[in-house]
């Protein structure tokens, strides 16, 4: 099942489990799940076919000849046609299951005379960040790979494809291994534009935590940190598959084509390195986060004392004359009543007190955050 990572939900993986008691073998097919297509890729040296089949047995005559046959099943949802595949290629019961019930965690399994590999492919979200994720499985066999992906819109097989047309590089010259190799180098790329995206977008919320922390953010932070622990569980255990798959490889790779699965590992460690490093940053986004609120915080409650401390004096002055004392009674009573000047000479001392205070707070700095000028973007 194709599923993005949107913003209001970010889906965990589901995995989708036998009931308690099913037989071995049994395809757990979603009924959301695609129809299945079937693109056969029949190669040598001198000449290529492609063709879309209506049926799997179509592509027993191209079996037949000394050619690499790649057969590409996309869509896990046509159950009937799915085994009918498994019988033509003699796939195990437990091989056809763990490629049909997605999503499944990457892993590499040897039989007899096939090589099963479960890896997931990604690409951008359109929505600034994010990615979409579809599970792939690898079938090799001597001279014949079957890639069974989940669904049938996408994929970063094109340029693959355009280079067995074209006759481009080595691939028409080389096996089913190498192709192999072609097909994980390409999908294993794929994760470098997802990266390249989050790279923008965390300088995009770096300058968003700083300057305008809002809840907003610290939702944005959350959902981010939960994207790329996905994305770590998908190329993580790649990397143990692509490893295994250069020490275990047996007669299904040549010590060539396990070089080239070396430059793949490469990659996938370069990619490892690149989402440790996303993810350190998202977490240290918290923390700047909490400090921007914390000195926000810290400027409102010091803009609230000065405008307290200044008022202060002015208030115990005006609560002083406002006690009302009757001078006629006694001379001790508020004589500053019966001046001729006593009501602007009072509002003259509040006025140089408040005046005062102002600017010894100015002096000390206080006002330094208030009157700043705002950032370039706000202006």
């Amino acid at each position: 099942m194709q599923s993005e990572m949107t913003e209001e939900e970010i889906d965990l993986l589901d995995y989708n489990y036998d009931l308690p008691g099913s037989l071995p073998g049994t395809l757990n097919i979603p009924d959301d799940a695609a129809p299945t297509e079937l693109v056969l890729i029949s190669y040598d040296a001198k000449h290529s076919v492609q063709k879309t089949l209506h049926q799997p047995d179509e592509c027993l005559p191209y079996l037949e000849q000394k050619m690499v046959c790649w057969l590409d099943v996309r869509g896990l949802g046509t159950e009937d046609v799915l085994r009918q595949v498994g019988g033509i290629f003699n796939l195990h019961p437990l091989l056809l299951e763990d490629v049909v019930n997605v999503p499944h965690r990457p892993k590499l399994d040897l039989y007899d005379d096939q090589l099963l590999m479960i890896v997931h492919m990604v690409r951008p979200s359109k929505r600034g960040h994010g990615f979409i994720a579809e599970q792939v499985g690898f079938i090799l066999q001597h001279n014949v790979l079957l890639t069974m992906q989940e669904e049938s819109l996408w994929d970063c097989f094109d340029p693959v494809r355009d280079r067995l047309k074209r006759n481009l590089g080595m691939l028409r010259q080389r096996g089913a291994g190498y192709l192999t190799y072609t097909l994980l180098d390409t999908l294993v790329d794929g994760y470098f534009p997802v990266l390249e995206q989050y790279g923008e977008y965390i300088e995009d919320l770096e300058d968003e935590v700083v300057m305008r922390p809002t809840r907003q953010t610290l939702q944005k932070i959350h959902e981010l940190r939960r994207e790329l622990l996905m994305l770590r569980r998908y190329i993580w255990p790649q990397r143990t598959v692509i490893n295994s798959l250069i020490r275990d490889g047996s007669d299904f790779l040549t010590q060539e084509n396990r070089i080239y699965l070396q430059d793949v590992y490469d990659h996938i460690i370069q990619i490892l390195d690149i989402l440790e490093t996303y993810r350190e940053v998202s977490s240290s986004l918290m923390d700047v986060y909490l400090s921007s609120v914390s000195n926000r915080m810290n400027d409102v409650m010091k803009l609230l004392t000065v405008i307290s401390t200044i008022f202060i004096p002015l208030t115990f002055i005006a609560g002083v004359y406002g006690m009302n004392f009757n001078p006629a009674a006694s001379p001790l009573n508020m004589p500053e009543l019966n001046w001729y000047w006593g009501y602007p000479l009072c509002l003259g001392v509040m006025a140089t007190i408040a005046l005062s205070l102002f600017t010894f707070f100015w002096r000390q700095g206080w006002f330094a955050n208030f009157s700043a000028p705002p950032p370039e973007s706000d202006r």
